[in-house]
């Protein structure tokens, strides 16, 4: 009764989705308080389609099975960009070059192999994808899907990523 006496039936899924948003950045902003956070770097992987459009790759997550980018810790002696390039070819059998400058950043909840969460910042580079491999570290352990940036930014949770893959909407010939 209250739903539909505020005009809102039939949107209850969305809000639904919004208030998860919401618990989630509550609890970023109570790890990011009492200092528990890491950093990690990330890839959104890019190519051309025939007609000219942008498609992104997106993977699962291990543990969850989520939609997500490739992504991982720091690796000494390695840049933040090379990072990103790194862990698309472990996690998603794509090599290319990434750019240097970051393309931006989102935030999330990790939660480690001990249980404990942790708020993760995570730096984002674009990688211009030269080739895909059928065989790679990580094959089996994740699903791949090439999509359209929208088609993208509706499958992942995270608001900040979202937001990274819908400024790629409509663009054409991105370049590493």
């Amino acid at each position: 009764m209250l739903i539909e006496s505020y005009g809102l039936h039939g949107r209850l899924p969305a809000m639904q989705k919004i208030g998860s948003h919401l618990s989630s950045l509550s609890a970023l902003a109570s790890l990011m308080k009492d200092g528990k956070h890491i950093e990690q770097f990330a890839a959104i992987c890019h190519r051309d389609r025939a007609d000219g459009s942008t498609e992104v790759l997106l993977i699962t997550t291990r543990e969850t099975g989520r939609w997500t980018v490739p992504k991982g810790w720091a690796i000494k002696g390695l840049k933040a960009h090379e990072v990103a390039e790194r862990e698309s070819w472990e996690e998603a059998g794509v090599l290319g070059k990434a750019k240097k400058k970051p393309f931006g950043r989102f935030t999330y909840v990790k939660t480690l192999k001990s249980g404990r969460k942790v708020a993760s910042f995570v730096q984002v580079h674009l990688v211009r994808v030269d080739t895909v491999e059928e065989s790679f570290p990580e094959l089996g352990q994740r699903e791949r899907a090439w999509v359209t940036p929208a088609e993208a930014a509706a499958m992942v949770p995270e608001p900040e990523l979202k937001h990274l893959l819908n400024s790629l909407i409509g663009k054409t010939k991105l370049s590493a």
